[in-house]
């Protein structure tokens, strides 16, 4: 059976739509949410609720992130949810600052990725957030990698070297390398070839885009480089990925 027959034959068999909201609500160093077209909260946990400051999930429902968090986090927030809806690219990997209740502040790790309707539109969208540390334990100041992130989610398509990288930080090659490692679980090299990877697969299911043109956006050399790391990173070829996971394969 394919992907698609064996989810249809699953979720046809249920009384209701999975909703992981309640399974999400059991996790206090994450924060995760469903939003709609207009950037609204539709489903929050229990942690989002606690992080805002409030009591019950009804006070979050139907309200934007500008309504909710403080400025300036708000306003971040809301334009990443405008980004997001009006483009549909994800957003992966964003290291950003937070505060918990108490107003001690903490760094986690965000995710949005669009939800699309039948007809392809973007109707919303689907994201985490999760902490570096928790709320009880004492926080680095991660806003040196944080813009070297940005820098490489920018820029993937360039040459991009990890010296030159832990420069932008104001760090040597090794304390860069340790704080990578202890964010991300991967090497720095092994992220800078995670985030095109991320952007290629983005491009192979939702364009038509020809692959050359993909590798080459994607900041590697030439097609065949990009079909070697590909297939090394998936277990597939650019082209069989795309014919299994793309447009056309639903």
């Amino acid at each position: 059976m394919t992907v698609t027959e064996l989810q249809s034959e699953l979720f046809s068999q249920l009384a209701e739509p999975i909703v992981v909201e309640a399974l999400f609500d059991y996790l206090p160093d994450l924060v995760f949410f469903v939003k709609n077209h207009r950037g609204e909260y539709v489903i929050v946990n229990q942690t989002l609720v606690e992080r805002c400051g409030r009591r019950e999930k009804r006070e979050l429902i139907g309200r934007r992130a500008n309504e909710v968090f403080p400025s300036p986090m708000g306003e971040t927030y809301a334009v990443q949810d405008k980004r997001v809806l009006g483009t549909g690219e994800g957003i992966l990997n964003q290291l950003e600052l937070h505060f918990y209740p108490s107003g001690a502040p903490g760094w986690c790790l965000t995710n949005k990725l669009p939800l699309h309707g039948r007809g392809g539109k973007v109707v919303g969208l689907v994201g985490i957030s999760k902490d570096l540390l928790g709320s009880d334990q004492r926080t680095e100041d991660y806003s040196p990698i944080a813009t070297v992130i940005h820098y490489i989610n920018a820029h993937y398509d360039e040459p991009l070297r990890v010296p030159d990288l832990a420069a932008k930080a104001r760090l040597s090659e090794y304390q860069f390398e340790q704080r990578i490692r202890k964010i991300f679980q991967v090497t720095a090299g092994q992220l800078i070839q995670k985030t095109r990877m991320e952007h290629a697969i983005r491009r192979l299911r939702e364009t038509e885009d020809q692959i050359a043109v993909i590798a080459l956006d994607c900041g590697y050399s030439d097609q065949s480089a990009f079909t070697r790391q590909f297939r090394q990173t998936t277990g597939l070829s650019p082209s069989k990925y795309r014919r299994t996971f793309g447009k056309q394969a639903h």
